[in-house]
């Protein structure tokens, strides 16, 4: 750390880290597609090798959240909890990953999206916005992602859904770092 961080800055950092809570309930009220398109600018920011930029985003909001729906019902089925747990959510977004045939290069990339997964989260925390990372394996099945435009050599990291919080979780403890660290002195 340089003598220049502002002490304030790196508190408001480990807080939003500390305090963010994977959301479940949320209000019917939709996050505006303005508000998310600003909290992905900033989580683009993410550290990714050579700048290759290995994302892409679909967001399913109001009426559109049928078309996730009926993507889901595809492979699953009508009858399934999943379709209709997503026109109860006010905002979802699949992130998907543009893989690459390189192994080191496939690693570095999705670590890539996984850190801005992790900055939306963050950033939406921040503006009093709750989500929920989901990932389930119809997200695998091409009876999903054809009607969504997902190709093959494409990944779904994962499923965001956003909303204003009805119900904040409490935290769950966390094992200390201390007691998963190996350390060479």
């Amino acid at each position: 750390m340089t003598k220049s961080t502002n002490i304030d800055t790196v508190n408001e950092v480990r807080s939003a880290i500390q305090n963010r809570r994977t959301v479940k309930k949320f209000k019917k009220e939709a996050v505006p597609t303005e508000q998310i398109i600003k909290l992905l600018d900033t989580a683009v920011w993410a550290p990714n090798h050579k700048l290759r930029e290995p994302w892409r985003f679909l967001l399913f909001t109001g009426d559109g959240r049928k078309k996730l729906a009926e993507a889901i019902e595809a492979e699953m089925g009508e009858d399934n909890k999943f379709s209709a747990n997503v026109m109860q959510v006010p905002s979802i977004m699949l992130v998907v990953l543009e893989e690459d045939p390189r192994q080191n290069i496939w690693d570095e990339d999705f670590a890539a999206v996984s850190a801005l997964v992790q900055n939306f989260m963050l950033a939406a925390w921040s503006e009093d916005i709750g989500t929920f990372w989901v990932t389930k394996p119809f997200l695998y099945a091409p009876k999903f992602r054809k009607p969504l435009g997902i190709e093959a050599g494409e990944k779904i990291v994962g499923m965001v859904y956003m909303g204003y919080p009805e119900v904040i979780p409490s935290a769950k403890e966390r094992t200390p770092a201390k007691d998963k660290l190996t350390l060479f002195d």
